[in-house]
């Protein structure tokens, strides 16, 4: 990749940069509930209704069909202009459902539901995890029972991020009851309007219920939607994965950047007890520089994962070394933060707006086990990437 920006490029950004500053909602997005959801469709339904959703989409499914390159210099403005990003109800949908779509599922299933996603008319969210198969992905039991044109689901899923506000959700089902492991798994487009389903919500340390348990009573979901084959579920499942890991995270990445030059204009203003301003300890400043340092890195990361999708069309297991150096550099960042404050970070009533750092530090904590735990990554890092001999 040429890491060089063309006038074309720059131009991209211009126009992105103005069209910006005159849409980025003015009111803060609403803590939690169904406002909070209604106000992320609204947004992504103003980028769609502008042409800026779906950047680096094909034309075909309603995107610009623009390069990978744009898409980050999209998602490095919004940053800068502290604009709602993928950290929403819209999130499953556009970074894991509809490029697994885009990927694996047929003309009709890209059809009907793409143009949806983009406008924000459809909101997804993953029903992967169980109480009993969480890291452990593979060993998963919702059982799915193909009866003619249908598949019966009688289970359970867990951490189910938004499924009360969800119209879809990409589920994966073991639909052979003597398959093991990895065989034997199917991906499912699961309509959560469904007759049999059940959502529990779960107040999580974050002063939400943005996590679900979702039970599934003989759900009886169409064959038509099958994303792939029956029994083939895992291939479509790490194609999942690896969005989720790899593009998907594009945008957090980026953003980590603008969040440490914020840290670094707050140890420039706040004064510690000894009266000095936090910049001025040399231990601080040393640690900003690496969390710095840390970001550029990540940038550089971020434009070789682009290219290799670009390649492949699916991002390769490249994408756990990023979400790990992502995860690891997110929370240095909010622990020092929290030494530069002191007492007042202690201090949330879930309240993101008012209690930023503080929203952000318990976030980090959520980064190490969304999208694979960190000590999943390593293991990938460790056979994919590395060759060690797997863990016993």
């Amino acid at each position: 990749m040429d890491l060089r920006y063309s006038e074309e490029d720059d131009e991209f950004r211009a126009r992105a940069r103005a069209w910006l500053q005159t849409h980025v909602p003015r009111s803060p997005r609403p803590p939690r509930g169904r406002a909070a959801a209604d106000f992320d469709r609204a947004w992504q339904r103003k980028l769609y209704e502008h042409g800026w959703a779906g950047v680096a989409w094909p034309t075909e499914y309603g995107g610009r069909g623009l390069s990978a390159l744009h898409q980050v210099i999209w998602y490095e403005e919004l940053a800068r202009a502290h604009a709602p990003h993928h950290i929403n109800t819209t999130y499953v949908a556009l970074m894991h459902a509809g490029p697994t779509l885009i990927a694996r599922g047929t003309q009709a299933q890209k059809a009907y539901h793409l143009p949806r996603i983009l406008s924000g008319e459809a909101l997804w969210c993953q029903g992967f995890s169980e109480p009993n198969a969480g890291s452990d992905l593979a060993s998963l039991t919702t059982r799915g029972v193909v009866d003619g044109n249908h598949v019966v689901v009688t289970g359970v899923k867990m951490w189910t991020t938004d499924a009360q506000h969800a119209d879809f959700q990409e589920l994966l089902v073991r639909t052979d009851p003597e398959s093991r492991r990895h065989h034997g798994l199917t991906w499912l487009i699961c309509e959560m309007r469904a007759p049999g389903i059940e959502i529990r919500p779960i107040t999580t340390m974050l002063l939400d219920e943005h996590v679900n348990t979702v039970f599934y009573n003989e759900v009886r979901i169409p064959r038509a939607n099958v994303v792939g084959e029956i029994g083939d579920g895992w291939s479509t499942a790490l194609a999942t994965l690896s969005f989720e890991r790899g593009t998907g995270f594009i945008g957090d990445q980026l953003d980590l950047y603008q969040r440490v030059q914020r840290a670094i204009g707050l140890a420039q203003q706040v004064r510690l007890e000894d009266g000095r301003l936090a910049i001025d300890h040399d231990d601080i400043a040393e640690r900003l520089a690496s969390l710095k340092a840390d970001t550029m890195a990540i940038r550089a990361m971020t434009l070789t994962s682009i290219a290799e999708t670009d390649r492949t069309g699916v991002p390769g297991p490249k994408s756990s070394l990023m979400k790990l150096m992502v995860t690891s550099t997110h929370k240095a960042l909010s622990e020092l933060v929290g030494g530069i404050l002191g007492w007042e970070f202690l201090e949330f009533d879930g309240d993101r707006t008012s209690h930023p750092w503080t929203y952000d530090f318990l976030w980090s904590w959520v980064f190490t086990i969304a999208g694979g735990t960190s000590e999943i990554q390593r293991e990938i890092i460790a056979d994919r990437l590395l060759g060690l001999p797997r863990a016993r």
